[in-house]
């Protein structure tokens, strides 16, 4: 069963990610999601986190690389519904100056327009 889903909306994709994010299949996924969303010129992408329950090292690197692959096309990522448990995974490995973070979709949404 896929973990990733993608809605298309004006100016940019939703992906919803569901479960754990451990380097194996689910990750390729992930990857060959965002690979796609990169070379089909997406803009703006907001990653629903909400029904994510861990993520490895190999699925941070895969975040981390398409953040990169927006930023350098002028694009922009926001991670929201971020738990508790992720929110320190990405404090301690000081990924929250990386990444924009927003409370919910609507506030990544806004985050986007700005």
């Amino acid at each position: 069963m896929s973990q990733v889903k993608v809605e298309q909306e004006i100016g940019g994709s939703i992906l919803t990610l569901k479960g754990q994010f451990i380097g194996g299949a689910e990750t390729d996924e992930l990857r060959d999601t965002l690979m796609s969303l990169t070379e089909n010129q997406v803009k703006h992408l907001i990653i629903d986190l909400n029904n994510v329950t861990y993520l490895n090292s190999t699925a941070l690197g895969v975040l981390i690389s398409s953040h990169a692959n927006f930023a350098k096309r002028d694009g922009k990522i926001v991670l929201c519904n971020v738990s508790k448990s992720l929110e320190n995974i990405f404090v301690i490995t000081k990924l929250t100056l990386v990444f924009a973070i927003a409370s919910n979709v609507d506030e990544a949404r806004k985050m986007l327009t700005k």
